[in-house]
């Protein structure tokens, strides 16, 4: 399989570079990279967005995140390797990233759990990391990137 074209973010002037400047912002607030790259990892599985599942496993292995956490993303909540904190930022992620799947996209019981493990510069980097993860997955999967031989 080829893609489409070039990552429209690689083909538009400065625009790659305003997006790694949002991604390197998220990373200097109050959340675990950590959990940041498990918000990442749910997100792209949610959309299908196999570059960045794949990019996004790869590199939270190299930061030492395990294999078995890793693989149980998907089933989370049956899992039980993570931290309420992590928990309530992953049902933060698949509220955000399903906005159009419920009428109350983001229920109050998902924020307020988020909001309980998280203060307001922390939920406000969640959200722009989620966010993130959204245009890339959209980029990449609109356009049908190939995932790199690593």
């Amino acid at each position: 399989m080829s893609a489409r074209m070039k990552n429209p973010a690689a083909v538009v002037p400065g625009a790659m570079q305003a997006i790694q400047s949002l991604i390197a912002a998220t990373y200097a607030g109050r959340v675990p990279s950590t959990t940041l790259n498990l918000v990442h990892l749910r997100a792209s599985q949610i959309n299908g967005c196999h570059v960045c599942v794949d990019t996004g496993t790869c590199h939270a292995q190299q930061a030492g995140e395990s294999e078995d956490r890793l693989f149980s993303v998907a089933s989370w909540r049956k899992a039980s390797c993570f931290t309420d904190a992590e928990r309530a930022a992953l049902a933060l992620t698949e509220a955000v990233t399903r906005l159009s799947d419920q009428t109350d996209p983001v229920p109050d019981d998902v924020w307020n759990e988020a909001a309980r493990h998280y203060d307001e510069r922390a939920l406000a980097s969640l959200i722009l990391s989620i966010a993130t993860t959204n245009v890339f997955n959209r980029l990449n999967v609109s356009t049908r990137q190939v995932t790199a031989t690593w």
